[in-house]
Protein backbone atom coordinates (compact mmCIF):
# COMPACT_ATOMS: atom_id res chain seq x y z
CA UNK A 1 0.00 0.00 0.00
CA UNK A 2 1.35 3.45 -0.89
CA UNK A 3 1.75 6.24 1.58
CA UNK A 4 -0.97 8.09 -0.35
CA UNK A 5 -3.52 5.33 0.15
CA UNK A 6 -2.79 5.20 3.86
CA UNK A 7 -3.51 8.93 4.20
CA UNK A 8 -6.99 8.96 2.68
CA UNK A 9 -9.16 7.96 5.62
CA UNK A 10 -7.02 9.77 8.22
CA UNK A 11 -7.13 13.11 6.41
CA UNK A 12 -10.82 12.87 5.62
CA UNK A 13 -11.54 12.26 9.27
CA UNK A 14 -9.24 15.08 10.35
CA UNK A 15 -11.40 17.61 8.48
CA UNK A 16 -14.79 16.05 9.16
CA UNK A 17 -15.11 14.80 5.58
CA UNK A 18 -16.67 11.54 4.42
CA UNK A 19 -16.78 9.45 1.27
CA UNK A 20 -19.60 11.68 -0.03
CA UNK A 21 -19.68 15.39 0.83
CA UNK A 22 -21.99 18.35 0.16
CA UNK A 23 -20.59 20.91 -2.25
CA UNK A 24 -22.03 24.17 -0.93
CA UNK A 25 -21.81 26.22 2.27
CA UNK A 26 -23.73 29.37 3.21
CA UNK A 27 -23.28 29.43 6.95
CA UNK A 28 -24.45 25.83 7.06
CA UNK A 29 -23.79 22.88 4.81
CA UNK A 30 -26.43 22.55 2.11
CA UNK A 31 -27.81 19.19 1.03
CA UNK A 32 -26.65 19.66 -2.54
CA UNK A 33 -28.36 17.81 -5.37
CA UNK A 34 -26.15 18.34 -8.42
CA UNK A 35 -23.79 15.96 -10.18
CA UNK A 36 -21.55 13.79 -8.01
CA UNK A 37 -17.83 14.03 -8.77
CA UNK A 38 -14.86 12.11 -7.42
CA UNK A 39 -11.67 13.70 -6.18
CA UNK A 40 -8.90 11.58 -7.69
CA UNK A 41 -5.45 11.08 -6.22
CA UNK A 42 -3.25 11.86 -9.26
CA UNK A 43 -0.38 9.78 -7.86
CA UNK A 44 -2.49 6.59 -7.95
CA UNK A 45 -5.43 7.38 -10.20
CA UNK A 46 -7.79 6.19 -7.47
CA UNK A 47 -10.70 8.07 -5.82
CA UNK A 48 -10.19 9.81 -2.48
CA UNK A 49 -13.81 10.85 -1.83
CA UNK A 50 -16.87 12.19 -3.62
CA UNK A 51 -18.61 15.56 -3.64
CA UNK A 52 -22.15 16.35 -4.73
CA UNK A 53 -21.95 19.63 -6.60
CA UNK A 54 -24.32 22.57 -6.27
CA UNK A 55 -27.14 23.22 -8.70
CA UNK A 56 -27.94 26.66 -10.07
CA UNK A 57 -30.69 27.09 -7.46
CA UNK A 58 -28.30 26.10 -4.68
CA UNK A 59 -25.73 28.58 -5.98
CA UNK A 60 -28.41 31.27 -5.81
CA UNK A 61 -29.08 30.44 -2.17
CA UNK A 62 -25.37 30.74 -1.36
CA UNK A 63 -25.20 34.06 -3.23
CA UNK A 64 -28.15 35.51 -1.34
CA UNK A 65 -26.65 34.54 2.00
CA UNK A 66 -23.37 36.15 0.91
CA UNK A 67 -25.19 39.39 0.07
CA UNK A 68 -26.90 39.46 3.47
CA UNK A 69 -23.63 38.68 5.28
CA UNK A 70 -21.96 41.64 3.54
CA UNK A 71 -24.56 44.05 4.88
CA UNK A 72 -23.42 43.29 8.43
CA UNK A 73 -19.71 42.58 7.80
CA UNK A 74 -19.07 45.96 6.13
CA UNK A 75 -20.14 47.69 9.36
CA UNK A 76 -17.49 45.92 11.47
CA UNK A 77 -14.48 48.19 12.08
CA UNK A 78 -11.64 47.17 9.84
CA UNK A 79 -9.29 46.19 12.71
CA UNK A 80 -12.07 43.95 14.08
CA UNK A 81 -12.32 42.31 10.71
CA UNK A 82 -8.54 41.91 10.81
CA UNK A 83 -8.89 40.07 14.11
CA UNK A 84 -11.06 37.43 12.43
CA UNK A 85 -8.42 37.05 9.73
CA UNK A 86 -5.74 36.73 12.42
CA UNK A 87 -7.63 33.91 14.07
CA UNK A 88 -8.03 32.18 10.73
CA UNK A 89 -4.26 32.38 10.29
CA UNK A 90 -3.82 30.83 13.74
CA UNK A 91 -6.08 27.86 12.99
CA UNK A 92 -4.17 27.33 9.75
CA UNK A 93 -0.94 27.24 11.77
CA UNK A 94 -2.44 24.57 14.00
CA UNK A 95 -3.68 22.50 11.05
CA UNK A 96 -0.82 23.18 8.63
CA UNK A 97 0.54 19.65 8.52
CA UNK A 98 -2.75 17.93 7.79
CA UNK A 99 -3.94 20.55 5.30
CA UNK A 100 -0.59 20.50 3.51
CA UNK A 101 -0.78 16.72 3.23
CA UNK A 102 -4.33 16.96 1.89
CA UNK A 103 -3.12 19.39 -0.79
CA UNK A 104 -0.42 16.91 -1.75
CA UNK A 105 -2.85 14.01 -1.75
CA UNK A 106 -5.43 15.75 -3.92
CA UNK A 107 -3.33 17.63 -6.50
CA UNK A 108 0.01 15.77 -6.44
CA UNK A 109 2.38 18.47 -5.22
CA UNK A 110 5.41 17.17 -3.35
CA UNK A 111 4.93 17.50 0.39
CA UNK A 112 7.21 20.50 0.88
CA UNK A 113 5.14 22.36 -1.71
CA UNK A 114 1.87 21.27 -0.10
CA UNK A 115 3.08 22.55 3.25
CA UNK A 116 4.47 25.66 1.59
CA UNK A 117 1.10 26.43 0.10
CA UNK A 118 -0.52 26.41 3.55
CA UNK A 119 2.32 28.58 4.85
CA UNK A 120 1.47 31.01 2.07
CA UNK A 121 -2.10 31.14 3.41
CA UNK A 122 -0.74 31.89 6.89
CA UNK A 123 1.53 34.61 5.51
CA UNK A 124 -1.41 36.12 3.64
CA UNK A 125 -3.41 36.21 6.87
CA UNK A 126 -0.58 38.08 8.58
CA UNK A 127 -0.32 40.52 5.68
CA UNK A 128 -4.06 41.15 5.60
CA UNK A 129 -4.16 41.79 9.36
CA UNK A 130 -1.65 44.58 8.83
CA UNK A 131 -3.62 45.90 5.88
CA UNK A 132 -6.75 46.09 8.04
CA UNK A 133 -5.17 49.04 9.86
CA UNK A 134 -3.73 50.67 6.74
CA UNK A 135 -6.61 51.10 4.29
CA UNK A 136 -5.43 54.63 3.68
CA UNK A 137 -7.12 57.40 1.74
CA UNK A 138 -5.47 60.66 0.72
CA UNK A 139 -6.19 64.27 1.61
CA UNK A 140 -5.68 67.01 -0.93
CA UNK A 141 -5.88 70.81 -0.99
CA UNK A 142 -9.01 72.32 -2.47
CA UNK A 143 -8.82 75.32 -4.78
CA UNK A 144 -11.84 76.73 -2.91
CA UNK A 145 -11.38 78.54 0.39
CA UNK A 146 -12.73 76.85 3.51
CA UNK A 147 -13.15 73.49 1.76
CA UNK A 148 -11.55 70.18 2.65
CA UNK A 149 -11.02 67.39 0.11
CA UNK A 150 -10.12 63.80 0.81
CA UNK A 151 -10.70 60.30 -0.49
CA UNK A 152 -11.74 57.24 1.44
CA UNK A 153 -12.21 53.57 0.64
CA UNK A 154 -15.31 51.48 1.26
CA UNK A 155 -15.84 47.70 0.92
CA UNK A 156 -16.56 46.75 -2.67
CA UNK A 157 -19.20 44.12 -1.91
CA UNK A 158 -19.79 40.37 -2.24
CA UNK A 159 -16.91 38.87 -4.21
CA UNK A 160 -16.71 35.78 -6.41
CA UNK A 161 -13.43 33.85 -6.21
CA UNK A 162 -12.66 31.27 -8.90
CA UNK A 163 -9.51 29.19 -8.30
CA UNK A 164 -7.56 26.59 -10.27
CA UNK A 165 -6.30 23.17 -9.17
CA UNK A 166 -2.61 23.99 -9.12
CA UNK A 167 -2.84 26.27 -6.07
CA UNK A 168 -6.06 24.93 -4.59
CA UNK A 169 -5.95 26.90 -1.32
CA UNK A 170 -3.25 29.59 -1.56
CA UNK A 171 -4.97 31.56 -4.32
CA UNK A 172 -8.20 31.57 -2.33
CA UNK A 173 -6.21 33.01 0.59
CA UNK A 174 -4.63 35.70 -1.60
CA UNK A 175 -8.14 36.93 -2.28
CA UNK A 176 -10.14 35.93 0.78
CA UNK A 177 -7.82 37.26 3.48
CA UNK A 178 -7.59 40.70 1.88
CA UNK A 179 -11.24 40.81 0.80
CA UNK A 180 -12.34 39.96 4.36
CA UNK A 181 -10.10 42.64 5.90
CA UNK A 182 -11.54 45.12 3.39
CA UNK A 183 -15.10 44.30 4.49
CA UNK A 184 -16.28 41.98 1.72
CA UNK A 185 -18.11 38.68 1.89
CA UNK A 186 -17.32 36.05 -0.74
CA UNK A 187 -18.28 32.91 -2.64
CA UNK A 188 -15.54 30.46 -3.56
CA UNK A 189 -15.80 28.35 -6.70
CA UNK A 190 -12.84 25.94 -6.55
CA UNK A 191 -11.64 23.67 -9.32
CA UNK A 192 -13.60 20.40 -9.54
CA UNK A 193 -10.17 18.74 -9.58
CA UNK A 194 -9.56 19.90 -5.98
CA UNK A 195 -12.86 19.99 -4.08
CA UNK A 196 -11.69 18.38 -0.83
CA UNK A 197 -9.14 21.06 0.04
CA UNK A 198 -11.83 23.73 -0.40
CA UNK A 199 -14.17 21.81 1.91
CA UNK A 200 -11.43 21.51 4.53
CA UNK A 201 -10.55 25.23 4.41
CA UNK A 202 -14.21 26.25 4.55
CA UNK A 203 -14.69 24.11 7.67
CA UNK A 204 -11.76 25.84 9.36
CA UNK A 205 -13.12 29.26 8.40
CA UNK A 206 -16.53 28.22 9.72
CA UNK A 207 -15.00 27.44 13.12
CA UNK A 208 -13.51 30.92 13.35
CA UNK A 209 -16.66 32.74 12.27
CA UNK A 210 -18.90 30.82 14.63
CA UNK A 211 -16.53 31.34 17.57
CA UNK A 212 -16.80 35.11 17.01
CA UNK A 213 -20.52 35.30 16.14
CA UNK A 214 -19.47 36.74 12.79
CA UNK A 215 -21.71 36.65 9.71
CA UNK A 216 -21.07 33.87 7.14
CA UNK A 217 -18.65 35.67 4.84
CA UNK A 218 -16.59 32.65 3.69
CA UNK A 219 -19.01 30.74 1.46
CA UNK A 220 -18.54 27.93 -1.03
CA UNK A 221 -20.22 26.62 -4.17
CA UNK A 222 -18.58 23.67 -5.91
CA UNK A 223 -20.11 23.23 -9.33
CA UNK A 224 -19.78 23.13 -13.06
CA UNK A 225 -19.67 25.96 -15.56
CA UNK A 226 -23.41 26.09 -16.28
CA UNK A 227 -24.62 25.65 -12.69
CA UNK A 228 -22.12 27.80 -10.78
CA UNK A 229 -19.45 29.34 -13.02
CA UNK A 230 -21.65 31.21 -15.50
CA UNK A 231 -24.24 32.31 -12.93
CA UNK A 232 -21.48 33.64 -10.68
CA UNK A 233 -19.79 35.60 -13.45
CA UNK A 234 -23.13 37.05 -14.60
CA UNK A 235 -24.38 37.80 -11.06
CA UNK A 236 -24.91 41.53 -10.64
CA UNK A 237 -24.92 40.99 -6.86
CA UNK A 238 -21.16 40.34 -7.10
CA UNK A 239 -19.41 43.58 -8.11
CA UNK A 240 -16.02 41.85 -8.22
CA UNK A 241 -14.99 38.53 -9.75
CA UNK A 242 -11.45 37.30 -9.13
CA UNK A 243 -10.61 34.45 -11.50
CA UNK A 244 -7.44 32.38 -11.80
CA UNK A 245 -7.05 29.99 -14.72
CA UNK A 246 -6.38 29.77 -18.43
CA UNK A 247 -6.28 32.69 -20.83
CA UNK A 248 -9.29 31.24 -22.64
CA UNK A 249 -11.30 31.15 -19.42
CA UNK A 250 -10.17 34.62 -18.40
CA UNK A 251 -11.19 36.23 -21.68
CA UNK A 252 -14.68 34.77 -21.30
CA UNK A 253 -14.92 35.89 -17.66
CA UNK A 254 -13.57 39.36 -18.36
CA UNK A 255 -16.02 39.95 -21.21
CA UNK A 256 -19.02 38.71 -19.23
CA UNK A 257 -18.19 40.80 -16.15
CA UNK A 258 -17.47 43.90 -18.22
CA UNK A 259 -20.83 43.50 -20.00
CA UNK A 260 -22.60 44.04 -16.68
CA UNK A 261 -20.19 46.83 -15.66
CA UNK A 262 -18.61 44.76 -12.93
CA UNK A 263 -14.92 44.49 -12.12
CA UNK A 264 -12.71 41.48 -12.77
CA UNK A 265 -9.34 40.62 -11.29
CA UNK A 266 -7.71 38.15 -13.67
CA UNK A 267 -4.67 35.94 -13.05
CA UNK A 268 -4.27 33.91 -16.23
CA UNK A 269 -1.63 31.95 -18.10
CA UNK A 270 2.09 32.51 -18.12
CA UNK A 271 4.76 31.53 -20.65
CA UNK A 272 7.70 32.54 -18.57
CA UNK A 273 11.18 33.13 -19.90
CA UNK A 274 14.54 32.92 -18.13
CA UNK A 275 17.72 34.44 -19.56
CA UNK A 276 21.21 33.16 -18.63
CA UNK A 277 24.10 35.43 -19.59
CA UNK A 278 27.69 34.35 -20.17
CA UNK A 279 28.73 36.04 -16.90
CA UNK A 280 26.09 34.31 -14.75
CA UNK A 281 26.77 32.17 -11.68
CA UNK A 282 25.89 28.94 -13.47
CA UNK A 283 25.44 26.90 -10.28
CA UNK A 284 22.56 29.02 -9.00
CA UNK A 285 21.23 29.48 -12.53
CA UNK A 286 20.96 25.69 -12.88
CA UNK A 287 19.08 25.40 -9.60
CA UNK A 288 16.76 28.22 -10.58
CA UNK A 289 15.98 26.59 -13.91
CA UNK A 290 15.39 23.15 -12.39
CA UNK A 291 12.83 24.28 -9.81
CA UNK A 292 11.23 26.76 -12.18
CA UNK A 293 10.76 24.19 -14.94
CA UNK A 294 10.13 20.91 -13.07
CA UNK A 295 8.66 22.10 -9.76
CA UNK A 296 4.97 21.22 -9.36
CA UNK A 297 5.46 19.08 -12.50
CA UNK A 298 5.37 22.24 -14.61
CA UNK A 299 1.87 23.12 -13.40
CA UNK A 300 2.50 26.60 -12.03
CA UNK A 301 1.45 29.76 -13.83
CA UNK A 302 5.02 30.92 -13.07
CA UNK A 303 6.69 27.74 -14.39
CA UNK A 304 9.80 28.42 -16.49
CA UNK A 305 8.82 27.38 -20.02
CA UNK A 306 11.44 29.12 -22.17
CA UNK A 307 15.17 29.22 -21.45
CA UNK A 308 17.45 31.64 -23.32
CA UNK A 309 21.16 30.75 -23.11
CA UNK A 310 23.91 33.09 -24.27
CA UNK A 311 26.09 31.18 -26.68
CA UNK A 312 29.23 31.27 -24.55
CA UNK A 313 27.68 29.08 -21.83
CA UNK A 314 24.94 27.33 -23.84
CA UNK A 315 26.73 24.02 -24.42
CA UNK A 316 27.77 23.68 -20.76
CA UNK A 317 24.29 24.55 -19.45
CA UNK A 318 22.58 22.09 -21.79
CA UNK A 319 24.97 19.35 -20.73
CA UNK A 320 24.30 20.08 -17.04
CA UNK A 321 20.55 20.24 -17.59
CA UNK A 322 20.37 16.91 -19.41
CA UNK A 323 22.29 15.28 -16.58
CA UNK A 324 20.17 16.96 -13.90
CA UNK A 325 16.90 16.03 -15.61
CA UNK A 326 17.96 12.42 -15.55
CA UNK A 327 18.38 12.54 -11.76
CA UNK A 328 15.05 14.19 -10.80
CA UNK A 329 13.28 11.82 -8.42
CA UNK A 330 9.71 11.26 -9.64
CA UNK A 331 7.14 9.38 -7.58
CA UNK A 332 4.61 9.50 -4.76
CA UNK A 333 4.64 13.15 -3.69
CA UNK A 334 4.12 12.21 -0.02
CA UNK A 335 7.34 10.18 0.04
CA UNK A 336 10.48 11.86 1.39
CA UNK A 337 12.95 12.74 -1.35
CA UNK A 338 10.45 12.98 -4.21
CA UNK A 339 11.12 16.09 -6.28
CA UNK A 340 8.36 15.80 -8.88
CA UNK A 341 4.89 14.35 -8.52
CA UNK A 342 2.24 13.62 -11.15
CA UNK A 343 0.25 15.76 -13.52
CA UNK A 344 -3.30 16.41 -12.35
CA UNK A 345 -5.10 13.91 -14.63
CA UNK A 346 -4.86 11.79 -17.77
CA UNK A 347 -6.04 14.67 -19.94
CA UNK A 348 -2.98 16.64 -18.85
CA UNK A 349 -0.71 13.72 -19.79
CA UNK A 350 -2.37 13.41 -23.19
CA UNK A 351 -2.08 17.16 -23.76
CA UNK A 352 1.65 17.10 -23.01
CA UNK A 353 2.33 14.18 -25.36
CA UNK A 354 0.24 15.76 -28.11
CA UNK A 355 2.13 19.03 -27.71
CA UNK A 356 5.45 17.24 -28.04
CA UNK A 357 4.32 15.62 -31.28
CA UNK A 358 3.55 19.08 -32.67
CA UNK A 359 6.88 20.39 -31.37
CA UNK A 360 8.80 17.66 -33.18
CA UNK A 361 6.93 18.56 -36.36
CA UNK A 362 7.99 22.18 -35.92
CA UNK A 363 11.66 21.22 -35.65
CA UNK A 364 12.08 20.82 -31.90
CA UNK A 365 14.65 18.27 -30.71
CA UNK A 366 13.98 16.45 -27.42
CA UNK A 367 17.18 16.40 -25.36
CA UNK A 368 15.74 14.68 -22.27
CA UNK A 369 12.44 13.15 -21.17
CA UNK A 370 9.44 13.39 -23.40
CA UNK A 371 7.53 10.28 -22.33
CA UNK A 372 4.74 9.27 -20.00
CA UNK A 373 5.77 6.91 -17.20
CA UNK A 374 3.98 3.57 -17.22
CA UNK A 375 2.08 2.45 -14.14
CA UNK A 376 -0.43 3.91 -11.73
CA UNK A 377 -0.99 7.65 -11.61
CA UNK A 378 -0.35 10.42 -14.12
CA UNK A 379 3.42 10.65 -14.17
CA UNK A 380 5.56 12.03 -16.99
CA UNK A 381 9.22 12.70 -17.59
CA UNK A 382 10.26 16.35 -17.37
CA UNK A 383 11.29 17.34 -20.87
CA UNK A 384 13.96 19.51 -22.47
CA UNK A 385 13.40 20.64 -26.05
CA UNK A 386 16.06 22.43 -28.08
CA UNK A 387 14.78 24.84 -30.75
CA UNK A 388 16.61 27.07 -33.21
CA UNK A 389 13.92 29.73 -33.25
CA UNK A 390 10.79 30.53 -31.25
CA UNK A 391 8.44 28.00 -32.87
CA UNK A 392 4.63 28.47 -32.59
CA UNK A 393 4.28 25.88 -29.79
CA UNK A 394 6.79 27.80 -27.69
CA UNK A 395 4.46 30.79 -27.84
CA UNK A 396 1.63 28.79 -26.24
CA UNK A 397 1.43 27.56 -22.66
CA UNK A 398 1.36 23.79 -22.26
CA UNK A 399 0.60 23.13 -18.59
CA UNK A 400 3.27 20.45 -18.21
CA UNK A 401 7.05 20.18 -17.59
CA UNK A 402 8.27 21.12 -21.08
CA UNK A 403 11.21 23.53 -21.26
CA UNK A 404 12.19 25.08 -24.61
CA UNK A 405 15.87 26.04 -24.94
CA UNK A 406 17.13 28.70 -27.34
CA UNK A 407 20.53 30.31 -27.81
CA UNK A 408 21.17 34.02 -28.34
CA UNK A 409 24.08 36.35 -29.11
CA UNK A 410 23.42 39.45 -26.99
CA UNK A 411 20.96 40.75 -24.42
CA UNK A 412 18.98 42.84 -26.92
CA UNK A 413 18.21 39.68 -28.89
CA UNK A 414 17.28 37.80 -25.71
CA UNK A 415 14.86 40.54 -24.59
CA UNK A 416 13.21 40.62 -28.02
CA UNK A 417 12.74 36.82 -27.97
CA UNK A 418 11.58 36.91 -24.38
CA UNK A 419 8.86 39.50 -25.03
CA UNK A 420 7.62 37.95 -28.28
CA UNK A 421 4.80 35.91 -26.72
CA UNK A 422 1.21 36.88 -25.81
CA UNK A 423 1.63 36.24 -22.08
CA UNK A 424 3.44 38.45 -19.57
CA UNK A 425 3.53 37.01 -16.08
CA UNK A 426 7.01 36.19 -14.71
CA UNK A 427 10.55 36.57 -16.00
CA UNK A 428 14.13 36.22 -14.80
CA UNK A 429 17.71 36.91 -15.76
CA UNK A 430 20.88 35.40 -14.33
CA UNK A 431 23.85 37.76 -14.63
CA UNK A 432 26.57 39.28 -12.47
CA UNK A 433 26.67 42.39 -14.66
CA UNK A 434 24.85 45.33 -13.13
CA UNK A 435 24.16 46.92 -16.50
CA UNK A 436 22.58 43.73 -17.87
CA UNK A 437 20.41 43.37 -14.77
CA UNK A 438 19.21 46.97 -14.92
CA UNK A 439 18.63 46.71 -18.69
CA UNK A 440 16.36 43.71 -18.10
CA UNK A 441 14.40 45.59 -15.42
CA UNK A 442 14.05 48.81 -17.43
CA UNK A 443 10.79 49.83 -19.11
CA UNK A 444 12.28 48.58 -22.39
CA UNK A 445 13.29 45.25 -20.82
CA UNK A 446 11.02 42.49 -19.58
CA UNK A 447 7.36 43.22 -20.31
CA UNK A 448 6.13 40.98 -17.48
CA UNK A 449 4.43 41.83 -14.21
CA UNK A 450 7.27 40.06 -12.35
CA UNK A 451 10.95 40.46 -13.23
CA UNK A 452 13.71 38.80 -11.18
CA UNK A 453 17.49 38.94 -11.15
CA UNK A 454 19.46 35.85 -10.07
CA UNK A 455 16.36 33.98 -8.91
CA UNK A 456 13.98 31.91 -11.01
CA UNK A 457 10.52 32.67 -12.32
CA UNK A 458 8.69 30.68 -9.60
CA UNK A 459 8.28 31.24 -5.87
CA UNK A 460 6.95 34.79 -5.53
CA UNK A 461 6.69 36.22 -2.02
CA UNK A 462 3.34 37.58 -0.84
CA UNK A 463 4.81 40.97 0.14
CA UNK A 464 4.82 42.13 -3.47
CA UNK A 465 1.80 42.41 -5.75
CA UNK A 466 1.46 39.27 -7.87
CA UNK A 467 0.21 39.33 -11.46
CA UNK A 468 1.06 39.89 -15.07
CA UNK A 469 0.38 41.86 -18.23
CA UNK A 470 -0.90 41.18 -21.75
CA UNK A 471 -2.85 37.88 -21.93
CA UNK A 472 -2.05 37.22 -18.27
CA UNK A 473 -4.89 39.61 -17.47
CA UNK A 474 -3.40 42.59 -15.63
CA UNK A 475 -4.65 41.58 -12.17
CA UNK A 476 -2.67 42.08 -8.97
CA UNK A 477 -3.10 40.11 -5.76
CA UNK A 478 -1.35 39.77 -2.38
CA UNK A 479 1.01 42.59 -1.35
CA UNK A 480 1.63 46.26 -2.06
CA UNK A 481 -1.64 48.20 -2.61
CA UNK A 482 -3.55 45.23 -4.07
CA UNK A 483 -6.21 45.76 -1.39
CA UNK A 484 -7.58 48.56 -3.55
CA UNK A 485 -8.99 45.96 -5.97
CA UNK A 486 -11.42 44.86 -3.25
CA UNK A 487 -12.66 48.34 -2.34
CA UNK A 488 -14.38 51.30 -3.96
CA UNK A 489 -12.87 54.77 -3.83
CA UNK A 490 -14.93 57.76 -2.76
CA UNK A 491 -13.80 61.37 -3.15
CA UNK A 492 -15.30 63.70 -0.54
CA UNK A 493 -15.42 67.50 -0.33
CA UNK A 494 -16.60 69.35 2.79
CA UNK A 495 -17.50 73.04 2.68
CA UNK A 496 -17.08 74.45 6.18
CA UNK A 497 -17.46 78.08 5.19
CA UNK A 498 -20.42 80.42 4.63
CA UNK A 499 -19.99 80.84 0.85
CA UNK A 500 -20.64 78.46 -2.05
CA UNK A 501 -17.81 79.02 -4.55
CA UNK A 502 -17.75 76.77 -7.63
CA UNK A 503 -14.67 75.03 -8.95
CA UNK A 504 -12.76 76.44 -11.91
CA UNK A 505 -14.13 79.89 -11.11
CA UNK A 506 -17.53 79.14 -12.58
CA UNK A 507 -20.21 81.68 -11.59
CA UNK A 508 -23.88 80.91 -11.23
CA UNK A 509 -25.49 83.80 -9.35
CA UNK A 510 -29.21 84.36 -9.50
Amino acid sequence: MTISAQENSRLLEAFGLSSDNPGAFDGSWLKTSGERIESINPATGTPIAGVTMATREEYDRVAQTTVEAFKEWRTWPSPKRGEIVRQLGDILRQRKDDLGRLVTLEVGKVLSEGLGEVQEMIDMADLAVGMSRQLYGLSMHSERAQHRMFEQWHPMGPTGIITAFNFPVAVWAWNAMVAAACGNSMIWKPSPEAPLTSLAVTRLAQEVLEANSAPPIFNLAIGGVSDVGEPMVADTRLPLISATGSVRMGKAVGAAVAARMGRSLLELGGNNGLVVMDDADLDIALRGVLFGAAGTAGQRCTTTRRLFLQKGIAAKMKEWLVKAYGSIRIGDPLESGTLMGPLINQAAVDSMLAALEVVRGQGGRVLAGGEAIEGAGYFVQPTLVEIDEQIPMACDETFAPILYIMEFDDLEEAIALHNAVPQGLSSAIFTLNMRSAERFLACTGSDCGIANVNIGTSGAEIGGAFGGEKDTGGGREAGSDSWKAYMRRQTCTINWGTELPLAQGVEFDL
